[in-house]
């Protein structure tokens, strides 16, 4: 009898686990079951500002590679979500470009001299998801592309992870993102930045823990798997106070820049 009741308690477990699991598989049809395990495993503990040093590595038309230093800074704000100022080369030079998930501002010698109507692709997945409501963070993936209704199962770097938006494991063609399933971060991302621009297939590495998040390190850019762009940080810094003025293009020389000497 006791080795019966055992047998029949194991089918009962067995069974009820078999119901949670597929309970799990229905939740994760999507990708707005995925956005939505990032929103709700971090509770808004996400770090809400970001500050580092770049070493920005890039490849030229006539495919000679040349570095420059790069200082970035992000600054996430309810009203509008985050915004990523990068200032690109010498403090001094006034040249680089402040970005929303749909807006971009571009600046030459601390002076405005362009709008554009795209934003920073990678806002809204490594930033906003995990401080906004869930429906903002679907309307801000739009321009990607992504079919949101595909979520397949696959590994990055050893790591299981979810591609949302391929058809296969294999589909390298289709617009997508990867998400890792444990830390719940953005890992890799297949898009066009521009319509007639080749897919771009963009890896992010070396994830350090820091201020109630993930931080990749490393980024890389790869188009026809010859790297395009490769971006390696230091000096990473969370939860510091920034300068709102920082991320206003009216006042990009003239606000208090945590990198510029004391």
């Amino acid at each position: 009898m006791k080795t019966l009741n055992a047998l029949g308690f194991a089918g009962v477990l067995a069974c009820a686990m078999a119901v949670t699991l597929h309970g799990q598989d229905r939740r994760l049809a999507t990708g707005a079951d995925v956005l939505a395990r990032m929103h709700d495993k971090y509770g808004r503990k996400w770090f809400p500002t970001l500050t580092f040093t770049q070493k920005t590595t890039r490849r030229t038309p006539s495919g000679t590679m040349t570095e420059q230093t790069w200082y970035e800074s992000l600054q996430w704000n309810p009203a509008g979500g985050a915004r990523l100022r990068i200032d690109t080369g010498s403090l001094a030079d006034g040249n680089g470009s402040i970005s929303t998930a749909d807006s971009t501002w571009i600046v030459r010698a601390g002076k405005l001299t362009r709008t554009d109507t795209t934003g920073n692709p990678f806002i809204p997945l490594i930033e906003n998801v995990y401080l906004q409501p869930m429906a903002v963070t679907l309307k801000q993936l739009e321009p990607l592309q992504v079919d949101m209704s595909r979520v397949v199962d696959v590994s990055w770097e050893g790591r299981p992870a979810w591609a949302v938006g391929a058809m296969s494991a294999s589909d390298t063609t289709s617009p997508q993102f990867w998400i890792d399933k444990d830390r719940l971060v953005l890992v890799r991302m297949l898009l066009r930045f521009a319509p007639t621009r080749p897919l771009f297939d963009i890896h992010l590495d070396n994830f350090v823990a820091t201020g109630g998040g993930w931080l990749a390190t490393k980024v890389a850019m790869l188009s026809g798997g010859v790297p395009q762009q490769i971006e390696e940080y230091s000096g990473w810094k969370t939860n510091v106070k920034l300068d709102r003025k920082l991320f206003d293009p009216a006042t990009w020389a003239t606000a208090t820049h945590w990198a510029a000497p004391r």
